[in-house]
């Protein structure tokens, strides 16, 4: 490893994440961390919204200064603002498989698990889960399985892809299908391309080498460079957005928050386009998996600077949030920088229709925020934030560098504020309970008032009438 140079344009895993500029950018936070005149430029460039270097994030990760931390999410909350306004994209995860021939010792799929039931969806399942979800009102998924040769292989994704982009219950559609399956190649993600998928997402888990082989002793899994150069392939593949993320909880968190920021400049220099959306999941308890067991554990307070720092460095981004955390823990992130979240969620193989065997026994882990979607949405509306259904960039073709373009510029809300709306008119009119149906009218009706753009103010409201007449799928 001490002839290896860092390197953000290389090919190659052990340059552009790289252990000693990691190790060197942690140090150099420790020695700056009372610097006041360094992290006051630091703070200054990061409110001009261009973005921080992994040098500069680390050194606000380590301030201990309560004035400038309450700074710094103020100018995160501001940025968000900025650019994704107050709306929240809602989606749902969809379990697939459980099958999984790799050795990972945090999650309860590893091989050697004998006490959970294996469940693969057939493609009738996949058919009943969708519309289960459907009639939640989803129109976004994110696929999971386990990394089987055999039971999950790329010919059985494609197939349960089509699938879902085939049904069509009711008034309810998935628009959009992200995907999250382990490590492949070109050739297999220009198929997975080819079958119109939104983002391909995969966790780092840790960027800290030594650590991860040590959670990943067996199956294809345990390779790390191969796994960190995933997201290379998918852009050779053509795949131009991508998600990447760290489970917290694993390995050091300064640590994954520096290589999340490398892994993100290194796309950027080599592609010319960063990270699509960031996830920070934490470590949660799952069937013969106890967080105790992992001393890394990161409180809600450390994890609301992680979600503040991420944003302030990675601007442009989608920040995604999961059922993993609990209500108040949700809430204190949304006001930072997150802006995806999942939402009446399952993370069981069937765990959305009734009547499939032994699905509750098959989750990956236990969900903390149990509500119902309605609810959720309910509370977001609560708290001013648009809940949006809105997959319009990405059937529109603004993905890659072209929703960047718009992103850095924060020209996205032009598009995306009245489709929120629009979608959201559709979940009060097909789905909501009566009290978020009133909640969800009036904000649209105050918020169709202040479109800038008085023609797309007019087409907004057309289409909004359109909507309580019964027509759907509207956007710009």
């Amino acid at each position: 490893m001490s002839n290896i140079e860092y390197n953000v344009m290389s090919e190659h895993a052990a340059e552009f994440i790289h252990d000693g500029e990691i190790r060197a950018t942690l140090q150099y936070a420790i020695d700056h961390k009372n610097d006041k005149a360094l992290v006051e430029e630091i703070l200054a460039k990061a409110e001009k919204g261009g973005g921080l270097t992994h040098r500069e994030a680390a050194v606000l990760i380590e301030v201990e200064d309560k004035e400038i931390e309450e700074r710094m999410y103020a100018i995160a909350r501001k940025l968000k603002e900025q650019i994704y306004g107050n709306r929240i994209v809602m989606f749902a995860p969809l379990y697939l498989s459980n099958y999984c021939v790799n050795g990972c010792v945090y999650c309860p799929y590893h091989a050697k698990n004998r006490t959970i039931p294996r469940r693969k969806l057939t493609q009738e399942e996949i058919r009943r889960e969708v519309i289960a979800l459907q009639d939640m009102g989803h129109k976004r998924l994110a696929l999971e399985t386990g990394e089987h040769p055999t039971q999950s292989p790329i010919e059985y994704v494609l197939e349960s892809i089509d699938t879902i982009y085939s049904i069509h219950h009711k008034n309810g559609a998935i628009r959009r299908v992200n995907v999250n399956i382990a490590a492949t190649t070109v050739e297999n993600y220009t198929r997975l391309k080819d079958a119109g998928i939104g983002t391909y997402i995969l966790f780092e888990e840790t960027y800290d080498r030594e650590a991860y082989e040590k959670l990943h002793p067996t199956g294809p899994k345990s390779d790390w460079a191969y796994h960190t150069e995933a997201m290379d392939r998918a852009m050779l593949g053509g795949i131009d957005d991508v998600g990447v993320g760290a489970l917290f909880g694993l390995s050091n968190y300064r640590y994954d928050v520096v290589g999340i920021l490398m892994h993100a400049e290194h796309l950027e220099a080599r592609f010319g386009v960063g990270p699509h959306t960031i996830s920070v999941p934490r470590i949660r308890p799952a069937d013969d998996i106890d967080p105790r067991d992992f001393p890394n554990a990161v409180t809600d307070e450390v994890f609301r600077r992680i979600v503040a720092v991420l944003r302030l460095a990675v601007p442009y981004t989608g920040m995604i949030v999961s059922t993993r955390e609990s209500q108040r823990s949700r809430e204190l992130v949304l006001d930072v920088g997150v802006s995806q979240l999942s939402g009446g969620s399952k993370t069981s193989v069937g765990g959305y229709a009734e009547g499939i065997e032994d699905a509750e026994e098959s989750a990956q882990f236990d969900i903390s925020d149990n509500r119902t979607l309605d609810q959720i949405v309910g509370w977001l509306l609560e708290l001013g934030y648009i809940p949006s259904f809105c997959t319009a960039c990405y059937r529109e073709g603004r993905t890659g560098d072209r929703f960047m373009s718009l992103a850095k510029r924060g020209l996205i809300g032009n598009c995306c504020a009245p489709n929120a709306l629009m979608t959201l008119a559709e979940y009060a009119e097909d789905y909501a309970s009566p009290r978020v149906k009133v909640e969800a009218l009036k904000m649209i009706d105050s918020l169709k008032r202040v479109i800038p753009s008085e023609k797309i103010r007019r087409i907004t409201e057309d289409n909004l009438r359109a909507i309580v007449e019964g027509k759907r799928d509207f956007r710009f």
